[in-house]
């Protein structure tokens, strides 16, 4: 049997947190449908309040109004474990984060940039009585050093757990193109790196900090594999796509059902980062030079020079989750070629368990 997973006080029956998709792939349907099996469900904060028809012209509201009803939800569909995936990039990233803790999501895990302040959101009086627990998703030994070393010295507390993610992963990458493929920053060779580097924070802190694996990570042998290599749980997006309860639409489905492997490239986002994703002709015609025209009332990435990028990366992202594929592009992670069908969560986990199982009586 699969261990469970234990995060501070929250204790999921199998190691298997469904990871954030956005722009509304993975929403309380997901969610609790994970919930329900054991591992843990996360809702995706970027862009949620999208489809909210006042988004346009009050996108904060929007995002939180989205984000609290997804939540309870979820919570409203399960027993299990909900938490919310959170773009530390995000112009309104400490709004989703009060907005979480106060509807009650179990965990909160903050990608996409290093979340050092996340206590002074929070009076330190109020601070210690937040309940959920906040787990920062790193791509490098430094980034966690540097985000552990922060709060221990400033806040006298570290965070609750840590998600390593490697290249192989979709979406937004924190990586250079250049070390995508190069060997030495394969999640494998990271993974070991990061235990390291967690490990005089929990003798300091005297509380145990799981280390999560994630990127590529799509069979219950990969499961098993990385569990032996030291992690205590993995991150897994891509394979939730296939699934019924998935919030997207079923085009968007497809096009994971559809793709080759070949058909999963690198792009340059226009926020600054690589990102995976499935080629199509959108993705074909902004190589190609063409700008795609919008218009951006809200700025919702820090980063992103919206007078100088070709297209609106939310709004494609969401064109795509509602099917509009010819106006936008999925995100992918580097097994997506390999969905051949849609299951439910609950088959899902069965052939996980089934596949770990397989992996444990062949050594």
């Amino acid at each position: 049997m699969m261990p469970e997973l234990h995060i501070g006080e929250l204790v999921a029956a199998f190691p298997i947190i469904q990871g954030g998709m956005g722009v509304g792939v993975s929403l309380s349907g997901l969610a609790a449908a994970v919930a329900n099996e054991g591992g843990i469900g996360v809702i995706s904060t970027a862009g949620i309040g999208m489809l909210e028809p006042d988004f346009d012209k009050n996108f904060r509201e929007a995002n939180r109004r989205a984000l609290e009803r997804e939540i309870k939800t979820a919570k409203s569909q399960t027993n299990g474990l909900i938490g919310v995936n959170i773009l530390v990039a995000l112009s309104d990233a400490d709004d989703l984060l009060k907005t979480a803790v106060a509807a009650g999501a179990d965990l909160a895990f903050l990608g996409a940039g290093l979340p050092l302040k996340v206590p002074e959101i929070w009076p330190p009086a109020e601070w210690e009585k937040v309940k959920t627990r906040i787990v920062p998703i790193v791509s490098s030994s430094r980034a966690a050093k540097i985000i552990f070393q922060h709060w221990e010295k400033r806040y006298h507390h570290v965070p609750d757990a840590v998600v390593v993610e490697g290249p192989m992963a979709g979406g937004h990458l924190g990586y250079k193109k250049e070390q995508l493929e190069d060997p030495e920053y394969a999640l494998e060779k990271i993974l070991s790196g990061i235990i390291s580097t967690i490990q005089p924070f929990e003798q300091s802190s005297g509380k145990k900090i799981p280390v999560i694996a994630a990127g590529g990570i799509y069979t219950g042998a990969d499961i098993y594999k990385f569990l032996q290599r030291g992690a205590q749980g993995v991150q897994m997006a891509t394979r939730f796509v296939g699934t019924a309860e998935c919030d997207a639409s079923q085009e968007f489905k497809n096009a994971y059902i559809k793709c080759t492997k070949e058909d999963l490239v690198i792009i340059d986002s226009p926020v600054g980062l690589p990102g995976r994703a499935i080629s199509n002709e959108f993705l074909k015609q902004v190589a190609s030079g063409s700008k795609i025209p919008f218009k951006c009332p809200w700025k919702c990435l820090k980063p992103c020079d919206f007078q100088k990028s070709p297209y609106c990366i939310a709004l494609a992202l969401t064109n795509a989750k509602r099917g509009l594929l010819d106006q936008g592009f999925a995100f992918a992670g580097s097994n997506a070629y390999r969905i051949d069908k849609i299951i439910s969560v609950h088959e899902l986990f069965m052939t996980l368990k089934a596949e770990y199982e397989t992996a444990t009586q062949a050594v």
